[in-house]
């Protein structure tokens, strides 16, 4: 599961809103600053606007914490026009029975961790049967 979390690449996979993502020099590691891009929404917190129409917007994710196989911090900041803002996430492990293990994600709102939760649950079900 770490090893999932800590590729840069899969993140545009599983958290809601994010299009695609380009990570610095620095990779997954505490201070790095990468750019993403995300989708044309009314704030970061990955709601969408009733007309969307695919369009995205440049934002910097810093991650700024680590410990590994159980804890990944990060801010998420984007800049615009008329609204700047910042969502902060947390995402925690835990070993759970059975060989399972046990992921947390706190960031605001109620529907914003639970479907980056069920798609991540998705991506690893679904890489897991193969």
């Amino acid at each position: 599961m770490w090893r999932f979390l800590a590729e840069p690449y899969h993140l545009s996979d599983w958290w809601p809103g994010l299009r695609g993502v380009e990570p610095d020099r620095r990779g997954f590691s505490p201070g790095a600053r990468w750019q993403v891009t995300t989708a044309d929404r009314t704030s970061v917190l990955g709601l969408p606007r009733k007309h969307d129409f695919g369009r995205t917007v440049p934002a910097t994710l810093v991650i700024t914490a680590i410990v590994p196989l159980e804890r990944w911090s990060w801010q998420l900041v984007r800049r615009g026009r008329v609204r700047t803002g910042t969502l902060t996430v947390e995402i925690t492990l835990r070993d759970a029975p059975a060989e399972r293990t046990s992921v947390t994600i706190e960031a605001p709102g109620r529907s914003l961790p639970r479907l980056a939760l069920d798609r991540l649950y998705g991506l690893i079900q679904t890489s897991a049967g193969l």
